[in-house]
């Protein structure tokens, strides 16, 4: 068991040790051919091979694997029902799906076309789950110049939004106190619309204090600064994105050499 539970904690902390800039180039090649190449069999290992990855290396739970599809799901089920229903698709998705052996061109290009909403949602969810956003926001000011008031003011908001969540529970704790009524687990669409001045009162101060702070830690354009814990490339890096792409390769290969099958 303990020998298992290390197993899982290291491959966990492979995926999040890996260097975001080498993840986001991979899931933007991932994402680009999931694009341009329709063919179902090509989506569906889109799907599965982040889903596997997320499973098997970063140990996130089968039923939250799940739960991230369904909206990727309702939005691609979109496009089925479009193509289906109303038959208005691009004649290069008709003519591709013609060549599949599902049922009619309509309904295999409606298919297509959900499991290609599918795919990129798993490729999404693969760099959201697996990168964290401080050492992206790093790693883009150290290796791709980010502007440094862009990545600060990224690093504020970061630690605004929990901020703002946590204050407006103190404020319907509050609510609920006064009034004596029992707080509901979930807000109406009334306790909502009274939230927005304050917390937008909220997010102007703490925009205010944020910036006076920025300028008063001398933080200028051309100013020479020491970022810390930046991530940096190494062998695992060049190692995951040749697996990567050889992984894009021979899918793509499978589909050009059994176009029918």
């Amino acid at each position: 068991m303990r020998r298992g539970g290390a197993m899982a904690e290291a491959g966990r902390g492979m995926l999040k040790a890996l260097n975001p800039l080498g993840k986001l180039v991979v899931c933007f090649v991932w994402l680009a051919a999931s694009v341009l190449v329709f063919d179902a069999r090509f989506q569906l290992a889109a799907i599965l091979i982040p889903s596997l990855a997320l499973i098997v290396l970063n140990r996130t739970p089968p039923l939250v694997v799940l739960a991230l599809m369904v909206p990727f799901s309702l939005f691609g089920f979109g496009f089925l029902t479009t193509s289906v229903l109303f038959r208005q698709e691009s004649d290069f998705a008709l003519r591709m799906a013609g060549e599949s052996p599902l049922a009619s061109p309509a309904f295999s290009a409606g298919v297509t076309l959900f499991l290609r909403a599918l795919a990129c949602g798993m490729i999404s969810a693969f760099f959201a789950l697996t990168t964290d956003p401080g050492a992206l926001v790093r790693a883009l000011m150290v290796h791709a110049r980010l502007p440094p008031r862009i990545g600060y003011s990224l690093f504020a908001a970061m630690q605004l939004v929990p901020d703002l969540a946590a204050e407006a529970q103190q404020m319907r704790y509050a609510r609920a106190m006064k009034s004596g009524r029992r707080l509901r687990r979930l807000p109406g669409p009334g306790e909502l619309v009274s939230l927005v001045i304050p917390l937008l009162a909220f997010a102007i101060r703490r925009a205010g204090r944020t910036a006076i702070a920025m300028e008063a830690r001398g933080l200028a354009p051309d100013a020479p600064r020491t970022i810390t814990q930046a991530p940096v490339f190494r062998r695992r890096d060049a190692a995951f994105v040749l697996v990567a792409l050889a992984a894009l390769l021979l899918c793509g290969i499978a589909v050009v050499v059994d176009p029918a099958s």
